[in-house]
């Protein structure tokens, strides 16, 4: 499911492309002693949507249009993530109904992306609180080689609707 980038957004993310919302549940194990989302579970979470987004879904399963990746060392493509940033605005308290991940591409390079997230409740049944952002710099590469290798045009036309700006951190 998709939307404009900019009708759903709380924060400074100027409305540009398209973003994709990916469900994802919560589990009790990813709360901390203090009652929240602990941040080594919160990368997991953004793992967890990142592969439902991009990674080509099982047989008889669904998955997005930028799903065109496949998942495997046998894939002769690796994925791996080269950096990632997370800027917390809010903890994340327990819920039973699934956050909902924004993903969206900052930039699209030759055999790197820079995958945006925004993280959110589920606005269908409280308020609409935005809990972080995140970026995360990935680098295909090839296995049997472990050099880098270029973006396929399969890919990049996947992927290219979905490109807007890159996440402005407070800290810079």
């Amino acid at each position: 499911m998709t939307e404009p980038a900019g009708s759903a957004v709380v924060g400074d993310t100027p409305p540009t492309g398209e973003r994709l919302h990916i469900p994802i549940h919560l589990r009790w194990g990813d709360l901390d002693a203090f009652n929240h989302v602990n941040n080594t579970s919160m990368l997991k979470l953004l793992e967890e949507a990142r592969v439902r987004a991009f990674w080509r879904p099982g047989e008889g399963e669904h998955g997005p249009s930028t799903a065109v990746l496949n998942s495997g060392i046998d894939a002769g493509v690796l994925t791996l993530v080269a950096r990632q940033e997370i800027e917390y605005l809010a903890p994340v308290p327990y819920q039973r109904h699934p956050l909902e991940v924004q993903l969206w591409f900052g930039k699209l390079g030759g055999s790197s992306v820079e995958v945006c997230y925004e993280v959110y409740n589920n606005a269908a049944f409280e308020e609409r609180v935005l809990y972080a952002r995140s970026t995360a710099v990935i680098v295909l590469v090839d296995a049997a080689t472990g050099r880098p290798t270029r973006i396929s045009p399969e890919m990049r036309e996947a992927w290219e609707p979905y490109a807007g700006p890159s996440i402005v951190y407070a800290h810079r």
